[in-house]
């Protein structure tokens, strides 16, 4: 024993700032390997959400924008061919945007891309992947959709 005291615990700031940190990293990987693809950082994160058919209304929530900005994103990326609306079968007001094959490969293309950013994440073993999902699980429930 050598008598030195561990480190203190970073305070809930600290983490708030290393977080942030962290997300911005993140996001200018993002950004970039969307622009290799002709794509916004917002159009990527759209396609992201895109595991299942969304309503238009639902995305504009997951992305903290206002409907209006949706279409518009939705427009854009129907133009490349990466999404379609369809009307939902249980009530044909509500328009639900989908993945079209290119776009279900656009996505699988830009996971991969940001996995070799993001080298680190393979380095946790499976304790550290469990432990760090279920701390992002309580500082964001809501993310776990």
């Amino acid at each position: 024993m050598t008598g030195t005291t561990p480190p203190a615990a970073p305070t809930s700031v600290e983490l708030m700032d290393q977080l942030a940190q962290a997300a911005a990293a993140y996001y200018r990987s993002f950004a970039t390997v969307a622009a290799a693809r002709g794509l916004t950082l917002m159009q990527g994160k759209m396609l992201s959400l895109l595991r299942r058919p969304v309503p238009m209304r639902t995305l504009a929530e997951l992305l903290a924008c206002d409907a209006s900005n949706v279409t518009g994103i939705v427009d854009r990326l129907e133009g490349h061919g990466l999404v379609r609306r369809e009307a939902d079968p249980a009530d044909r007001r509500i328009k639900r945007v989908t993945l079209t094959e290119e776009g279900e490969r656009t996505v699988r293309e830009i996971r991969a891309e940001l996995l070799t950013t993001l080298g680190g994440l393979d380095d946790l073993g499976d304790r550290d992947r469990r432990t760090l999902q279920r701390v992002l699980g309580r500082l964001f429930p809501a993310g776990t959709d």
